[in-house]
């Protein structure tokens, strides 16, 4: 099932209006507005006292602005306009510089510059870092040869994969390292995958399989879709569809942000694990049961929630290089959910009610589906607009001049990372620790 994009908006409605078919159920659990509107119900549920695993203390959200606040501050000072995007461009260059020396680099090769094919590569190395990015664990570190630096999370990632990519890790073609495609990728193992990102018994990482296995199948999703991908089957290749989907101004173009949403939801749907959540018989990725909204659920697709959290990273972390090195423009982008990872989830005025866990461990071990997990995530893609919205207030910012995704770089995304050192500094993990398989977070 295919939908155009330029019409995906058009079919958003509340899920519980009568008269959808199955087919428009599942197209709506995938668009944007559908995470935005489900985990709002969820949220909703939270005022109410209504949820099962949590409380929710509204009064808090001053605290947790102001917080923000502070990190903004000391990083930035008053300059909120060089507060750049929440993307994966900053953990490419963990440490130092990366990115941009390559941009140059291609920019000296080729006479004159092509900007286009330069974002293609880009588009390339950003999805794979993308999708190598869900957690890592609280022990795996990875070691940069050529700067001698150490690297744990979400950086060490950034610069394993970057440092791959160079390599020509995700190349089918050795004439043409820069790439990644569909030839390369198939060719990956677990053990490949170990050995680049320097995974041993004493250096353990949390999720390598189900990270091999999510480049294997983007191996074969890059296949399935020339439309998007070409018949080399290359990331990159999605610009060229971008384009079509674009309106020329000048010497410029604007795209809606549902356009690259479409790309990235249909084109690589077949890349999730397949015993996740499905509707009619149709996987349907990060889209979670929640308990708390059963009982007021007319079927069984009005009680999911949808995060796609991986598919939101990539989208935030692509819209960066072709806004920045093509001058493209998104629209949209208002859209765009704050992403429902324990970095961000750290600030929310929710306490833990659940006895149980908090009995039996004293950091809860979770898996993904848990419904703990489901409402927690849920809560974090309101809260991080509401504290978006505190945040701005107290600036005197409008939502221009500080945006959602500038908001996730400066603020809340290092706040939670200070809480957990803070907290936990033995480990610097969550409060709840997730059974994480590579895919997800």
């Amino acid at each position: 099932m295919t939908r155009n994009p330029t019409h995906i908006l058009t079919t958003i409605m509340n899920i519980a209006s009568a008269g959808l078919s199955l087919d428009q159920r599942i197209a709506y659990l995938r668009t944007l507005p559908a995470i935005r509107e489900r985990c709002g119900r969820v949220h909703d549920l939270a005022k109410q006292g209504k949820l099962q695993y949590f409380d929710y203390h509204p009064d808090k959200e001053g605290l947790a602005a102001e917080y923000c606040i502070n990190i903004i501050k000391r990083d930035f000072g008053g300059d909120f306009a060089s507060i750049p995007p929440h993307g994966r461009w900053r953990h490419l260059d963990a440490g130092l510089p990366r990115v941009q020396p390559l941009i140059e680099k291609w920019n000296a090769s080729a006479s004159p510059p092509d900007r286009k094919e330069i974002t293609k590569r880009l588009i390339d190395l950003f999805l794979v870092s993308v999708l190598l990015d869900a957690g890592a664990g609280n022990t795996w570190a990875y070691h940069e040869p050529a700067s001698g630096q150490e690297f744990t999370r979400s950086e060490g990632l950034g610069v394993a994969s970057i440092n791959m990519f160079e390599a020509g890790f995700f190349s089918g073609d050795r004439m043409q390292p820069y790439k990644v495609d569909a030839a390369g990728l198939e060719k990956i193992t677990v053990e490949k995958t170990a050995q680049a990102m320097q995974v041993s018994a004493s250096n353990p990482m949390v999720g390598l399989e189900g990270r091999a296995s999510l480049l294997q199948n983007l191996s074969r999703a890059l296949k399935q879709n020339p439309t998007f991908f070409g018949d080399e089957g290359r990331p990159g290749n999605m610009l060229d569809y971008l384009e079509s989907e674009s309106i020329l101004e000048g010497s410029s173009r604007r795209l809606p942000v549902a356009a690259l949403w479409y790309v990235l939801i249909t084109g690589l749907a077949p890349i999730w694990p397949t015993d996740r959540t499905s509707l009619g018989g149709v996987p349907l990725g990060d889209v979670w049961p929640c308990d708390a909204l059963k009982s007021t659920a007319i079927d069984e697709s009005d009680a999911l929630v949808p995060f796609h959290k991986l598919t939101g990273w990539t989208a935030y972390s692509l819209i960066e290089p072709i806004e920045k090195v093509l001058g493209w423009k998104f629209e949209g982008t208002e859209d765009m959910t704050g992403l429902p990872e324990y970095r961000n989830g750290a600030h929310l005025a929710l306490n833990l009610n659940c006895e149980i866990l908090l009995t039996i461990y004293a950091i809860p071990r979770l898996p993904p589906s848990h419904p703990t997990i489901i409402e927690w995530r849920a809560m974090t893609v309101i809260e991080l607009d509401r504290l978006a919205d505190l945040i701005r207030q107290k600036l005197g910012l409008s939502t221009n001049e500080l945006t959602l995704a500038q908001v996730l770089e400066s603020a809340t995304w290092k706040g939670g990372r200070t809480i957990a050192q803070e907290k936990r500094p033995e480990t610097c993990g969550p409060p709840i620790d997730i059974q994480s398989d590579g895919t997800i977070f």
